[in-house]
């Protein structure tokens, strides 16, 4: 069975007649949103791809629930997300929906939710180099990806990265300005997957990356659910108390005479 995956995209910097608009079309004329589902298509996956602008912000209640995996790409318009998609989302993650976030969705208001820290970090847009380095080679994202690979020009993300301590770390990226990232990090958060990947800055054609697109392809794959959808929206809940019945074999035998003895 296909694994069902919803790539989102605010579809911001790609619409108007704007010199900026105009040259983000050059690389993404149908814009990320459209770039990233082409770009990841496989037999496996089944991809659909909605943006901020369609109806119910692109996520309405069975477009998400149909969601195995949900790609989320986000930069200028993160105020604009509603809450109660951001708490939907939420709920749908930790009942096991896996959640890939790209680039500058780390300030988006569902990574910070799931994240419960800042996610701020150090950037610098001058284009330069990026190598992307494999530190964890067993991982399925990793499969099939080269030990290290080159993304031409980009925005760089330095450290320190404002996320929680139990990031697993899969890619870190050097710049040539000298900066280093994790720019690939994985989390657990109820029965719910999540993977960071940095690279992909609008201005520069990086999901057309033959690798970029490889390991968003095999994160979406690993961040399928593996556990079957949950009922219950509480996971910090304490779980059901079950009562177990069990003889006592002292319960016939007069102990107090060693209760005195002890006292």
């Amino acid at each position: 069975m296909a694994i069902k995956v919803t790539v989102w995209n605010e579809y911001v910097h790609e619409v108007g007649d704007s010199a900026a608009a105009k040259y983000i079309r050059q690389f993404y004329p149908n814009g990320i949103h459209n770039a990233i589902k082409d770009n990841i298509a496989a037999d496996d996956l089944e991809i659909r791809a909605v943006t901020l602008q369609d109806p119910e912000q692109g996520l309405p209640e069975d477009v998400l629930n149909d969601t195995d995996v949900l790609v989320w790409w986000g930069h200028c318009a993160h105020h604009m997300v509603e809450d109660a998609l951001v708490d939907r989302i939420q709920t749908r993650v930790l009942q096991g929906m896996g959640l890939i976030v790209l680039h500058s969705g780390h300030y988006s208001k569902i990574f910070k939710r799931m994240m419960g820290t800042s996610c701020s970090l150090r950037w610098r847009e001058i284009g330069e180099k990026e190598r992307v380095w494999v530190i964890d080679k067993q991982h399925p994202i990793t499969q099939g990806v080269p030990d290290s690979f080159v993304v031409p020009n980009t925005e760089m993300y330095g450290e320190p990265f404002g996320i929680p301590n139990d990031a697993h770390d899969v890619f870190i990226s050097w710049y040539e300005g000298g900066n280093v990232f994790r720019s690939g990090v994985t989390f657990q958060r109820g029965a719910g997957k999540i993977f960071y990947f940095s690279p992909g800055h609008e201005t520069f054609p990086i999901y057309n990356n033959p690798d970029v697109a490889k390991v968003i392809q095999n994160a979406c794959r690993w961040a399928a659910a593996t556990l079957p959808p949950q009922k219950t929206d509480c996971w910090n809940c304490d779980p059901p108390v079950e009562t177990v019945t069990t003889v006592n074999p002292l319960k016939q035998l007069d102990t107090k005479d060693l209760h005195e003895k002890a006292e």
